[in-house]
């Protein structure tokens, strides 16, 4: 499956998170996204989406709060601790979007992702509360994400 993984402010591609997901046999486009324009960082991952229209959009951090910015369709989002109060202008999701995230982010809030799922009004079950810090890099929560995305494609497919 077609993954694409746009990473946080002050991350680079090829971080723990995108090869994980290779590792576990998904195609992973990971543009590089300037940390300073946060519009240039929205066209290059809109062009990376046109190019290769993944089956699902994962967003880690900022790069959350880029993916939800994105003309992106019915394609699913999986959101990493998204940072889209600092970021862009959306103030919603669709529905089939999957926000995984820690209590103990000290980065971004744990109550900016249940404020999300109101707002979106998404079930309950759309937040998932793993990991124990901002990162998400431990094994369980690249676990979740797996999951995350496996489910969000076959979901799709449907």
């Amino acid at each position: 499956m077609k993954i694409l993984f746009l990473h946080g402010w002050t991350s680079k591609p090829g971080g723990v998170k995108p090869t994980y997901l290779a590792q576990h046999g998904h195609a992973v486009i990971n543009p590089a996204l300037p940390d300073e324009d946060f519009e240039e960082a929205l066209r290059i991952a809109q062009a990376e989406f046109d190019r290769h229209r993944p089956a699902v959009i994962v967003g880690s951090s900022r790069g959350g709060a880029v993916a939800m910015n994105l003309d992106s369709g019915d394609t699913p989002l999986v959101l990493l601790c998204p940072a889209w109060k600092k970021f862009g202008t959306a103030r919603t999701v669709k529905q089939n979007t999957t926000i995984l995230h820690s209590r103990a982010d000290d980065v971004v809030p744990f109550a900016d992702s249940e404020e999300l799922v109101r707002k979106s009004g998404l079930t309950a079950s759309a937040l998932v509360e793993v990991g124990n810090d901002h990162r998400l890099a431990d094994p369980e929560p690249l676990a979740a994400m797996l999951r995350a995305c496996d489910q969000a494609a076959a979901a799709r497919r449907a």
